[in-house]
């Protein structure tokens, strides 16, 4: 069996003095989609971001590869997993091509410059994601959704073996949802990458993931199998409003009651 890419033990995560996460312990093997659930304000990204190694956490560890990330370089850190935050700062101007190549930088020498095959590697990302015809476009003309999947090609030219997605489809239509989806389970099944991603529609997180977290915000976080914790009574008290399951062909959906 495969050891696992990303580890959290006993793991305490607080935000302005309140415990979101409370003594968790959480193992991601290579191939393997999670789901992070919750509410507005729950502690999702917050947890992201600590299982990321950007934030410190109250107690408790997370380990890549077997090393704790708290003593990883952010080279050697970056090398083995790509993150994805809500928001993308571009203070300076560059064409989409030259954002995709910063992918490459954790494997370039401190003087190296991109390589033909890093190249390679930003265009297929590019390609992806549906902006093959926009390498020469300067980052400041796209919409909002043409910049959030900029951001994805980024992380797949990265090539690390996990990815940290936090809300991967904000800003995306229901054709670029299904296709972002589809591409990153598509990582998992045939690259054995792992998948951690923050998702607010649990029928997508049912049909894309294989295990799901539901975090409720006061330090208690419920993890198991899609199949049995994606279900209308537990979103319904994880969201405090009512759902109704509703079964088709494999796939399940909610609706509000």
């Amino acid at each position: 069996m495969s050891a696992p890419l990303l580890e959290a033990r006993q793991l305490s995560v607080e935000i302005g003095g309140k415990t979101v996460v409370d003594r968790m312990n959480l193992s991601l093997a290579p191939g393997e989609r999670l789901a992070i659930l919750g509410r507005n304000g729950a502690g999702k990204s917050t947890l992201l971001s600590t299982l990321a190694g950007l934030r410190q956490p109250q107690a408790g560890a997370v380990l890549l590869d077997g090393e704790d990330c708290a003593l990883l370089p952010p080279r050697q850190a970056a090398l083995r997993r790509a993150w994805l935050g809500q928001f993308q700062a571009d203070p300076f101007g560059s064409t989409v091509m030259e954002t995709a190549l910063t992918g490459r930088h954790p494997h370039l020498g401190r003087w190296d410059w991109e390589s033909k095959r890093d190249a390679e590697l930003a265009r297929s990302a590019l390609q992806a994601v549906g902006l093959q015809d926009m390498e020469t476009r300067q980052i400041h003309t796209l919409s909002g959704g043409e910049r959030q999947r900029l951001a994805i090609a980024t992380l797949l030219t990265q090539a690390a073996a996990l990815y940290l997605l936090d809300e991967p489809l904000a800003h995306l239509d229901l054709n670029h949802q299904m296709a972002v989806l589809q591409l990153f389970a598509g990582a998992a099944r045939d690259c054995g990458a792992g998948i951690i991603m923050v998702l607010h529609d649990p029928a997508l997180a049912h049909r894309f993931c294989d295990r799901a977290l539901l975090v409720h915000g006061d330090g208690r976080c419920i993890m198991g199998t899609v199949d049995d914790i994606l279900t209308a009574k537990t979103l319904s008290e994880l969201y405090g409003y009512g759902l109704r399951q509703i079964d088709d062909g494999g796939h399940r959906c909610f609706i509000p009651e």
